[in-house]
């Protein structure tokens, strides 16, 4: 399976493991599944970080290094994803949330995520 996890995922598994749920660490250890990682949650980490959020306070690109050290794929960004924001509905603002959706949903990847608003979309989308 394809799994593209969402930011505070991606920070969890790099730094906080044990902040996951067992069945998110599973799916994530296992070597069947196919990790990616968007340049948006990079972009959220440095953007957010330099912001001083405590909960973004994480290297970008020691978190880039860690990822693809431990066998994550880097999703590019591509202009489908960006035109396929415009056909989302409104429920969640956040431009970086929604280019994640958008990129799960253009490539048929399940996105994982912690966020609520976030599964209330359709497609491929587990809230964890």
């Amino acid at each position: 399976m394809k799994i593209l996890a969402d930011t505070h995922i991606l920070l969890w598994a790099s730094d906080h493991p044990e902040r996951l749920s067992k069945a998110t660490r599973l799916l994530l250890s296992d070597s069947g599944n196919e990790l990616y990682f968007s340049p948006m949650s990079i972009w959220e980490v440095a953007v957010k970080g330099a912001l001083e959020r405590e909960d973004f306070r994480f290297d970008p690109r020691v978190l880039r290094r860690n990822l693809l050290e431990n066998g994550y794929l880097e999703l590019p960004l591509t202009s489908d994803h960006a035109l396929a924001v415009q056909g989302l509905p409104p429920i969640h603002k956040d431009p970086i949330d929604r280019l994640l959706i958008a990129q799960a949903t253009v490539e048929g990847i399940l996105l994982l995520t912690t966020d609520r608003q976030i599964a209330r979309y359709p497609g491929p989308i587990r809230k964890v």
